[in-house]
């Protein structure tokens, strides 16, 4: 029963969005949308994510794509700092993250983000250990690097996620 419920969920949710995206109201459009949709949350539906979110994740949701949009700008302006300098002043090197994160899904939305930020790149992820290249690596300990890299986005995740 709960497959069903996804299936029937993320179809609304999928046709829902074309329809705001496109802003037709064809009757025909309608009616192809809604059987694409259906079939692809059928072939999807083991994949799916549970319809019923906590009011808490959504808002964690808003403040984590705002925090991400912030970092990504940050790290924007350092790295074009760092390019317009006479001396290119960088330390690359790969650094050892721990992830307190325990789903999958929080995981690879933490390493994507971390790809997203320019300066720094998700080599691996092997478990909860994270291979990161980073542009200038202030800090080669593990608990340095993980405080500096990823734990701002990790406390958004967290709840999110878990």
């Amino acid at each position: 029963m709960d497959k069903i419920v996804k299936v029937i969920f993320s179809t609304i949710v999928l046709t829902l969005f074309y329809f705001v995206w496109t802003r037709t109201t064809n009757v025909n459009n309608l009616l192809v949308t809604g059987i694409l949709a259906l079939a692809v949350s059928i072939i999807y539906r083991n994949y799916l994510v549970s319809p019923i979110l906590h009011p808490k994740k959504i808002g964690y949701s808003l403040f984590y794509v705002i925090i991400l949009f912030v970092e990504i700008v940050k790290s924007n302006i350092d790295v074009a700092f760092r390019v317009i300098k006479p001396v290119i002043p960088i330390n690359p090197g790969i650094v050892t993250v721990k992830t307190k994160l325990k789903s999958r899904m929080g995981r690879l939305i933490l390493t994507n983000s971390i790809t997203l930020t320019p300066g720094t790149l998700t080599v691996d992820m092997i478990d909860d250990t994270l291979y990161i290249h980073w542009i200038d690596v202030k800090d080669k300990e593990e608990t340095g690097a993980t405080e500096k890299i990823v734990s701002n986005f990790e406390k958004y995740l967290e709840v999110i996620f878990g």
